[in-house]
């Protein structure tokens, strides 16, 4: 159950000391914007930035491409896009030689016509296929975002259970926000779960605060971690160098799941 960071170019000395003491790893939040994608000079500038730091890379994950990516359209040239902007993560994630990219579910909330469930269902289920052949060394974390019960998400991980290689990035923070009861979204997902995003919120917004900072019941999470027997990577997903060390001290003293044992 490892510890994952957001690294901090700016502050990478920091990033590297919060790491070093945590025995953490680094999830890149470096290289899903579009601008960025748009040009290959500032994405190669920071592929040959991180491969010169002395570190092991081959554990570490990174999040994809998710702003308007939406390889379920209908529309051929959204899908399109979208497609392509997936591939630049990939061969990203490829080049820095690193574990797995987490992608969003980006399924429209409320929509809910059987035609588009269906079709969001299998478009994904053969993208994701196709991409796992493609990309032979990456492992690939579907998250939920908005999603406001984990029918659908749950059912893509049924559907692709077969690949050792295609799993669920469990995001708490959006379940407690965007979901009715984190209860029940944990007992779905928990068999699927082979990565975790978590932070804090005011169980209204997606604020990304310390944790210990918002309202979310962290004992119960940890309660649930542990029925469930959900043994997951989990970053904290936050960008400050400093609130991830605030996190990690309230997590330790706390005993929140995964500080609630030892580190392996």
């Amino acid at each position: 159950m490892s510890i994952y960071i957001i690294p901090d170019r700016e502050n990478i000395e920091k990033s590297l000391s919060v790491a070093k003491k945590w025995n953490a790893y680094f999830e890149y939040n470096d290289f899903f914007l579009p601008d960025v994608l748009d040009n290959q000079e500032i994405v190669q500038q920071r592929i040959d930035f991180y491969k010169s730091l002395d570190r092991d890379r081959t554990f570490d994950t990174m999040h994809g491409a998710f702003l308007d990516v939406t390889i379920h359209s209908s529309d051929s040239l959204i899908r399109e896009i979208s497609i392509k902007r997936i591939r630049q993560s990939m061969d990203i994630a490829s080049e820095l030689g690193i574990r797995g990219v987490v992608f969003h579910t980006n399924i429209i909330p409320n929509f809910a016509q059987d035609y588009y469930y269906n079709q969001w269902l299998e478009k994904n289920e053969h993208f994701w296929r196709t991409i796992l052949k493609e990309y032979p060394n990456l492992n690939i974390f579907v998250e939920n975002m908005f999603d406001q019960t984990p029918d659908a998400i749950v059912e893509l991980a049924q559907h692709m259970k077969d690949h050792s290689r295609f799993g669920l990035c469990y995001d708490y923070a959006h379940a407690c926000v965007f979901g009715s009861d984190v209860d029940n979204w944990t007992a779905r997902i928990a068999p699927y779960v082979k990565h975790m995003h978590i932070n804090d919120n005011d169980l209204k917004k997606d604020l990304h605060q310390t944790i210990g900072e918002g309202k979310i019941d962290w004992k119960h999470f940890s309660d649930l971690m542990m029925k469930y027997d959900i043994e997951s990577s989990v970053l904290i997903e936050i960008h400050s160098f400093e609130k991830q060390e605030s996190s990690l001290e309230y997590m330790k003293k706390k005993r929140i799941y995964p500080l609630n044992e030892s580190l392996s």
